[in-house]
């Protein structure tokens, strides 16, 4: 593939990978705000499985290896298993990249044979504070997705923005008669918020009708819950106290 030919970055297959395993459902994580994305699909790698397929190489990206297991990996990377296949980054690219990322994932979705594609992000809380359940939306490019959202019982956007990857890729679902779906989960942008990942899975199960474990995230939101917790209280012992508001100003001495 030549680079940019299709406004895409080049999708390299692994040795030994089977092509001809690829269709069902695609669904697509990156890493941004809460790391919702990311969370969830390195989730579904691990639980359902799944093969690796390819990795996604330009030379801008940063030169680094990513050591899952002891094993080294490109950080961004496909995967497949029965009736799934899922494209993960997991690190965080400049805002600029995001319409060639989206006309990767188009690509390979297109080309795949895939049903449809599902991506999974964050948004962000209006309560930032940690908290047991948050809002879980969808939007889809087709009326057919849409139902399904409804039948499902995940709360759509009737009006609004959806930035980044997402936006683009619902927004050219549309416009090119694709089966696109963004679940946006409420999120907390100030760390990895598991919890919100784990709501995101728990939505996707809906959607596509299949059983997926959800213990393992549950465990990791408790524990970055936890020390989240444990930050914060530690923070909170070491600040200053607040200056006595009854204290006159014009009464402050000098210091000479």
């Amino acid at each position: 593939m030549e680079e940019y030919s299709s406004g895409a970055y080049p999708l390299v297959l692994h040795a030994g990978a089977d092509p001809s395993r690829l269709g069902g459902t695609a669904v697509c994580g990156f890493s941004t705000v809460g790391s919702v994305g990311v969370i969830a699909t390195s989730h579904l790698i691990q639980t359902l499985e799944l093969s690796p397929m390819g990795t996604v190489m330009h030379p801008k990206f940063p030169a680094i290896a990513l050591i899952h297991d002891t094993v080294p990996k490109h950080p961004v990377r496909v995967y497949q298993g029965d009736g799934i296949g899922v494209f993960t980054a997991e690190i965080q690219f400049p805002s600029e990249n995001d319409v060639y990322f989206g006309e990767t994932v188009l690509e390979w979705f297109t080309k795949g044979g895939f049903d449809r594609l599902i991506v999974i992000d964050g948004v962000v809380s209006n309560d930032l504070g940690i908290k047991e359940d948050s809002d879980l939306w969808g939007v889809a490019s087709t009326q057919m997705s849409r139902d399904q959202l409804d039948d499902a019982g995940i709360q759509q956007i009737q009006q609004g923005i959806v930035a980044g990857i997402a936006g683009y890729l619902i927004a050219e679902g549309e416009r090119r008669g694709l089966d696109v779906t963004a679940l946006l989960a409420e999120c907390n942008p100030m760390y990895p918020d598991a919890r919100a990942a784990l709501i995101a899975v728990e939505g996707l199960s809906e959607l596509v009708d299949r059983e997926i474990p959800v213990q393992g995230l549950l465990n990791d939101a408790r524990n970055i819950e936890e020390r989240v917790r444990d930050a914060f209280e530690r923070a909170q012992s070491m600040a200053l106290p607040p200056p006595d508001s009854d204290d006159d100003d014009d009464n402050v001495p000098m210091v000479s």
